[in-house]
């Protein structure tokens, strides 16, 4: 099982973040510009939470609060699980599904270098079973 270094590594290390005094609906263009379900809400050079589409369907559009007015401190996560890169796909996989969770930023000395999603985690596992597939089916088929 691959570690989430090499998930990083494969995928690249950008992370879509926002100031927590952005407007919530700077950070839906960010999610529809960038292809994204989630942006780190960063404050000088430091983690202090997430904002995630779940949340605004559940904190915002559910209230009908206004996305213009409203600012993202206001309703990002400010409980954030993260890994370090050491750990495994499959333990990720398995805290994002304990946890009901699919975001987790990557950190490594107390800095953010990364986050996955549990789509990057599906893929990666699904590449990985293909590979081995072939591997067996080239083994049981013999050179031909």
């Amino acid at each position: 099982m691959k570690s989430v270094a090499q998930l990083l590594k494969a995928k690249g290390y950008v992370v879509q973040s926002v100031a927590p005094t952005a407007p919530v609906l700077e950070c839906l263009k960010l999610f529809a510009d960038k292809s994204i379900g989630a942006a780190l809400v960063m404050e000088g050079g430091r983690m202090v939470g997430i904002f995630t589409e779940r949340d605004y369907a559940r904190k915002v559009a559910l209230h009908g609060k206004s996305s213009k007015d409203l600012k993202v401190q206001e309703v990002m996560n400010t409980e954030v699980l993260w890994v370090g890169p050491e750990r495994t796909n499959e333990e990720c996989m398995a805290l994002m599904t304990e946890k009901r969770i699919r975001h987790l930023p990557v950190m490594e000395g107390g800095k953010v270098i990364g986050i996955i999603s549990i789509g990057d985690l599906v893929k990666d596992i699904i590449a990985e079973q293909e590979f081995v597939i072939a591997h067996l089916e080239h083994y049981i088929m013999g050179d031909r």
